[in-house]
């Protein structure tokens, strides 16, 4: 006899890797889930209810949900029986140098990231712990892994993340509920294009000279570079938390790109930190062209290009 569907609450699935893991999901063969994709605005839903096709009102619901606001995540959890899988995808994020950033923009990110994750996971802990059975998925980031130059802000979100939930997952256990932290390196959105068209264009007020050309001249091109080579579409990012969430025994993490692997690597093979952050500071800053030959031999095939898991 098949069991019955597990409810999968996804947050962030206006567009991206949010709304691809929903309609994957919604479309599973086995017919295993039953998702619930939130978004804060209904306004953009449209295109998530065109991708989910037949599966639109029967195994996927669009419902609102804002991360960051209590009452939101209330009346959304009100209208759900029982979340089984916590998809914590939504998130925000910030890029430049950090004297030209406001405090506002920084807690703006920590808000929705960080604890916009854990206000609903608070929410359906109880539950999840009352029938000791449960799956927590977190969207995080090979940044949470290793910070990456004007991304302080974004990446402590990151990391923030990371050591909440490996934390966490200590005492999950013992109530049979599994925390999965997913961490995508770059991965190709219109919402990141948006992001870099913007930054490129910003002025970063009270920023020195000095470091805003080196922010121009030295990271934006090398990340426009490192988007080509190595970014994951959102499908691919997709495929991997599926399978992750179809796991008997989910892992605790899963990086999505193999071609991203040597750059988080440095830091294992070095405990003090410095290898990386002075082998990253010389591809950047000594040896760019060494930088980019790289990363165009990725982008031609020169090295394996393989999305793990498939």
């Amino acid at each position: 006899m098949a069991s019955a569907p597990r409810t999968v609450l996804i947050s962030g699935c206006s567009s991206g890797i949010g709304l691809e893991l929903a309609v994957q999901l919604a479309q599973d063969p086995r017919q295993r889930y039953q998702v619930v994709a939130t978004m804060r605005d209904l306004r953009k839903k449209e295109m998530l209810e065109a991708a989910a096709g037949e599966a639109l009102g029967k195994t996927l619901t669009v419902a609102q949900l804002d991360v960051c606001n209590d009452e939101s995540v209330a009346q959304c959890l009100d209208c759900i029986q029982e979340v089984d899988v916590l998809v914590n995808n939504a998130g925000v994020g910030l890029v430049g140098p950090l004297e030209g950033l406001s405090m506002d923009s920084m807690q703006n990110v920590f808000d929705t990231n960080f604890f916009g994750a854990i206000r609903l996971v608070k929410a359906v802990l109880p539950g999840m712990k009352k029938r000791r059975k449960g799956h927590i998925v977190v969207v995080s980031s090979v940044m949470g892994l290793q910070g990456v130059m004007f991304n302080d802000v974004y990446s402590a979100s990151k990391f923030a993340l990371e050591g909440f939930f490996e934390s966490l997952a200590i005492q999950l256990l013992q109530f049979n509920i599994f925390i999965s932290l997913v961490e995508p390196g770059p991965v190709v959105t219109d919402f990141e294009g948006k992001l870099m068209a913007q930054v490129s264009a910003a002025e970063f007020p009270g920023t020195d000279p000095e470091t805003l050309a080196y922010f121009r001249d030295f990271y934006l091109p090398g990340s426009r570079e490192l988007f080509r080579s190595v970014g994951q579409s959102p499908k691919d990012v997709a495929q991997a938390i599926a399978k992750v969430i179809g796991s008997t025994r989910p892992p605790l993490r899963k990086q999505t790109n193999v071609r991203y692997l040597p750059l988080p690597a440095l830091k294992a093979l070095d405990p003090s930190g410095s290898l990386y952050v002075r082998t990253a500071h010389s591809l950047l800053f000594r040896w760019p062209r060494l930088l980019h030959l790289g990363l165009r031999c990725l982008a031609c095939g020169c090295l394996p290009a393989r999305v793990w898991p498939r």
